[in-house]
């Protein structure tokens, strides 16, 4: 279960004045997407599916991460991107 701190990190991420770079985004995708759903058990991308691909890869890095841990890494990554690009 995602906590309200996590709910609010993540509408904060989407208000930011100026977008993360491409390595943060996949990261935050991953731990979104670890955070909530868990484990990644999508097929992997097909080879000319790039984006999808490298959302995959990201996501997959994380396996075995908990939930609660990469809720927590998520926070803190919001938290870094917040005082990098400003809120």
């Amino acid at each position: 279960m995602v906590s309200q701190l996590f709910e609010e990190k993540a509408k904060a991420v989407n208000e930011l004045p100026s977008t993360p770079n491409n390595d943060e985004l996949l990261k935050l995708y991953a731990l979104y997407k670890q955070a909530t759903v868990g484990d990644n058990n999508k097929p992997k991308p097909g080879m000319f599916n790039l984006k999808d691909r490298y959302k995959w890869d990201a996501w997959e890095l994380l396996k075995g991460t908990s939930q609660e841990d990469a809720e927590q890494q998520y926070i803190e990554l919001v938290d870094l991107l917040i005082k990098k690009y400003g809120a």
